[in-house]
C-alpha cells in the first residue's frame, strides 16, 4: 500500500472497491473514462439497458455481450475482470448505480463539488466556464459542473451544489404564484 492512498468513503462497496484497484493500479483515469462510456450506452441504448435490467438474462449472455463491448472499446483489464465479477455474483443490474457512484467518488477525491446548472436560454462555452468559475471561487474547491438546457423554465435558471438549489426561473416564480392564488 502506498503512503498518499486517498481515502474516500461510499456506501456502496463496489464502487469503492473499483477506486481503490484503480488507484493502486495507477488507472484510474482510464477506469473512470471508461465507466462513463458505459453509463452513457445505457442512456443512449434502450435495448442495453432492457438487457441489464432484465432479471431472465443469463449470466453467460451478459458477460459476452460485455466482452464484446469491451474489446471494441478496448477497456482496461481491470475494468472487464470488475464487470465479470459483479455479473458472476449477480449484481449486473446495479451496474448503472455502481458507476455512478464510483464516478463521484473519483470526483470527490480530486476534491471536486458536483453542481448541476439548467438554464432556459442555451448556454455557450464561454458562459458556462464563466459560472463554473465563479462558484468554484465562491465554495474554495473544484467544480464538476453539469450543465443542461431547459426552454421550459421560460427564463433564468436553476442552480444546485451539492444539496443547496436556487431556483430564479420564471416557471418556478409562477408557481409560486399559483400556490399562494389557491391557498388565498
Amino acid at each position: 500500500m502506498s503512503e498518499n492512498k486517498i481515502s474516500v468513503t461510499s456506501n456502496n462497496s463496489y464502487a469503492q472497491a473499483l477506486f481503490e484497484l484503480a488507484s493502486e493500479g495507477n488507472a484510474l483515469t482510464e477506469i473512470e473514462k471508461q465507466a462513463n462510456s458505459i453509463l452513457v450506452l445505457i442512456k443512449n441504448s434502450e435495448d442495453f439497458s432492457y438487457l441489464i435490467k432484465n432479471p431472465t438474462t443469463r449470466s453467460e449472455d451478459l458477460i459476452k455481450v460485455m466482452e464484446m463491448i469491451s474489446e471494441k472499446n478496448n477497456h482496461n483489464e481491470l475494468l472487464k475482470r470488475f464487470i465479470s465479477f459483479i455479473i458472476k455474483k449477480r449484481r449486473f443490474f446495479y451496474v448503472e448505480k455502481i458507476f455512478k457512484d464510483f464516478l463521484e467518488v473519483c470526483s470527490k477525491s480530486r476534491g471536486e463539488i458536483n453542481a448541476e446548472l439548467i438554464a432556459a436560454k442555451e448556454l455557450n462555452g464561454e458562459e458556462i466556464t464563466k459560472v463554473k468559475n465563479e462558484l468554484a471561487e465562491n465554495f474554495g474547491s473544484n467544480i464538476k459542473l453539469n450543465y443542461k438546457h431547459d426552454p421550459s423554465l421560460i427564463g433564468g435558471l436553476v442552480l444546485k451544489v451539492g444539496s443547496t438549489m436556487v431556483d430564479t426561473s420564471i416557471k418556478n416564480k409562477l408557481q409560486q404564484i399559483e400556490k399562494q392564488m389557491i391557498e388565498a
